[in-house]
């Protein structure tokens, strides 16, 4: 077997986290972005930079896919679908290196359960329209797998946050908001676990379903209360849910209620790094990378 070459489709916030934590271990990774500036980006940040339009797969981007031992796909589907199905199926089956594929999807598939737990075996129910495309491009996803014998490893993820993107950088440029909607909740992911439990599930060769997700759902407004607490600045006044002014997305977010298990992830052996927002920005906050986003 070759050595290891990465190729993550999408070098977003989670991709770029991805990236790093395999730079950080010496494995070649590939990366694409949207544009020729952006890719120059990640080529000085220790990423081989590729361009992808959604649409184009330039000569570079084929050797990439041809070479790769492993695949992340971290590019959200759109209302034709999955560009990467639609654009680099074959060439994704034609890989002769290729061992493993992650799909990066959302929590947001469970739909609402009134705050009721769910886990990989719950039935997907999706509420939004985003969601909806996220349970076609899973299914069309195991569905290569299926079909090719690559394993695809699908992991839902909460929450989204880590350096530069988290509620201590929202108090420090004012534009924290504690909203309150009686009995909501949400669970949330630090960047860093998505990578670990990236690098974790492709050690094992691990395909399927997973929830990548902290140990604590918790009213958002909570999460705001312990961010001024470590920053020790004031809180930002409540406002009720339901007379705030929101845009159709934020409030859409607020109509899927649910607690998120990962005891799956947990039995496959993977530690979080992470597994609460306390100590995550407790932590974020005492070796100052909360605002370093990069």
């Amino acid at each position: 077997m070759p050595d290891e070459n990465w190729l993550i489709l999408g070098a977003g916030f989670s991709g770029l986290a991805i990236a790093d934590a395999l730079i950080a271990r010496g494995t070649p990774v590939a990366g694409t972005t949207r544009s020729a500036g952006k890719a120059a980006a990640l080529s000085a940040r220790g990423l081989t930079g590729l361009t992808y339009d959604g649409e184009t797969v330039t000569p570079a981007l084929a050797d990439a896919v041809a070479r790769a031992t492993h695949v992340v796909v971290s590019i959200a589907p759109g209302d034709s679908g999955d560009a990467i199905l639609a654009n680099l199926s074959e060439a994704l089956s034609n890989a002769e290196n290729l061992t493993w594929i992650a799909y990066l999807s959302t929590v947001g598939v469970y739909g609402n359960h009134d705050g009721a737990w769910v886990d990989e075996e719950t039935p997907v129910a999706p509420v939004s329209a985003r969601s909806v495309q996220r349970v076609e491009a899973e299914n069309g996803w195991l569905d290569f797998a299926s079909s090719t014998g690559k394993p695809v490893a699908v992991l839902r993820l909460s929450g989204i946050y880590g350096p530069g993107r988290n509620a201590l950088c929202n108090l420090a440029e004012g534009s924290a908001r504690r909203l309150v909607k009686p009995g909501q909740v949400f669970n949330r992911i630090h960047v860093a676990d998505i990578a670990g439990a990236t690098l974790h599930l492709a050690g094992n060769h691990l395909g399927g379903i997973w929830n990548v997700t902290d140990d604590y759902p918790a009213p958002p407004q909570d999460v705001v209360e312990y961010a001024a607490s470590v920053m020790k600045v004031d809180l930002p006044p409540e406002q009720d849910f339901d007379t705030a002014t929101l845009s159709p997305m934020a409030r859409s977010f607020y109509g899927e209620n649910k607690r998120v298990s990962n005891v799956r992830l947990k039995t496959a052996g993977y530690a979080f790094k992470y597994p609460d927002y306390y100590k995550a920005l407790s932590a974020m906050w005492a070796d100052g990378s909360w605002k370093h986003g990069r």
